[in-house]
């Protein structure tokens, strides 16, 4: 359901509420009494209407200043996640169900001059403002997760999710024997039709599916991040009997307007990279940040470098390759989690101390696996890149110094 649709269901709900429920009251509680006069009852069912207007004017207007402020500061994706909030769009449904209902039940009040007051109604007048009271306290909480900590720790967090389900699908990294067969005649393409769309998932179970059904194998040629544009080849049929049908092979392929953290172990680190070098720009000149956000990629890095990289060929039940798909080496996750932190922040010596202290944890986590190399070869360029800065001598030899602070305590 789109979320904006959900203020509008609190609305039309609580007017549907006022209108059903002191009709009800009148018909079954006759003489219920709530011992409010008349004019106190108005006062208070006005105040809260009026109040509650006021207060959802204030507290959303702050809300998306913060939202801005923190698209500034750290990446206009990530505030993107909490503008599209539920949490958002049920605080606004709730302040609204609150105000209508209030503003529905003082016609209620002293109707006609009977001097009564409905007992229910005012009730659930005065509950629904400790509700929205109780939901104004969450919604300042969510806000207070815009902190660059708790922005760093949540995106350290989804990115652990994302990897962790990556290694339980494929636990030990085995590539199919032979992959798919290099002879067999593409038989379908597939292309994007409409605006431009991220991949945000495969749904490998029906592509394996419809790939054994055919007889063939399905080879994508989109990864999942990838943006595609109108025409753009999205897979191949091969070696299949007949064609597939467009529409199941267009719904195992998820399109989006921005890439998520779904099967994406790299968006994480984009998102990372992104608060770190946002953080080295000069007009924000804040080193400290770009450590924090190395040491939460350090530990995803770490992740990976523990397992073998999932293969990027599934197999149906008997063994047979029917789905191949691009998916990231060891070298592509090193030049996205170091790259551009190394260039942006070539003159921070604290930040090129954690950067050696991360490389120096990979290496010794992947010990004798073959991709310790790269890391190797990695730090090399990064002694490359101290050596022609405009560094003096101490500060270089400062720079080469493993630090997992940057500048705390020398290893």
């Amino acid at each position: 359901m789109p979320v904006w649709l959900i203020p509008i269901i609190y609305s039309v709900t609580s007017l549907i509420g006022a209108v059903l429920l002191p009709r009800l009251e009148q018909a079954l509680l006759p003489g219920l009494d709530l011992g409010v006069s008349p004019g106190a009852a108005l006062a208070i069912l006005s105040g809260i209407s009026s109040g509650m207007m006021a207060l959802t004017g204030i507290v959303f207007s702050i809300a998306f200043v913060m939202l801005q402020f923190s698209a500034i500061s750290y990446s206009p994706r990530f505030a993107a996640r909490f503008a599209r909030d539920p949490i958002l769009y049920h605080s606004l449904g709730i302040f609204f169900a609150t105000f209508t209902y209030a503003l529905a039940a003082t016609a209620w009040t002293d109707r006609e001059g009977s001097g009564k007051v409905l007992a229910v109604s005012a009730l659930v007048a005065v509950g629904l403002l400790f509700v929205s009271m109780i939901v104004f306290a969450l919604l300042m909480r969510r806000l207070g997760d815009l902190q660059v900590t708790e922005t760093l720790r949540y995106i350290g967090d989804r990115g652990r999710e994302v990897i962790r389900a990556s290694l339980a699908a494929n636990p030990a990294g085995a590539r199919a024997a032979g992959g798919l067969p290099a002879d067999a005649p593409v038989t379908q393409v597939l292309r994007h039709d409409g605006p431009p769309r991220y991949v945000e998932r495969y749904d490998v179970p029906a592509l394996v599916a419809l790939a054994r059904g055919a007889g063939g194998a399905i080879e994508m040629e989109c990864a999942v991040g990838d943006m595609v544009l109108d025409g753009s080849v999205m897979l191949q049929l091969r070696g299949a009997r007949a064609p597939l049908p467009e529409p199941e092979l267009r719904r195992a392929v998820r399109l989006g307007a921005d890439r998520t953290f779904e099967q994406d172990p790299k968006y994480p680190l984009r998102l990372l990279v992104d608060v770190a070098i946002k953080a080295l720009s000069p007009a924000i000149n804040d080193p400290t940040t770009a450590v924090q956000a190395l040491d939460q990629i350090d530990d995803l890095l770490r992740r990976l470098a523990r397992h073998p990289l999932a293969a990027g060929i599934a197999t149906d039940g008997e063994g047979v390759p029917r789905l191949c798909f691009p998916v990231p080496g060891w070298s592509d996750y090193l030049a996205l989690a170091f790259d551009e932190i190394r260039v942006f922040g070539a003159t921070s010596v604290q930040v090129l101390r954690r950067m050696r202290a991360a490389l120096a944890g990979l290496e010794e986590v992947l010990g004798t696996d073959e991709r310790a190399e790269e890391v190797r070869r990695y730090m090399r360029h990064m002694d490359a890149t101290i050596a022609r800065s405009a560094f003096d001598e101490e500060d270089r030899d400062a720079a080469r110094r493993e630090d997992p602070q940057g500048l705390g305590l020398t290893r």
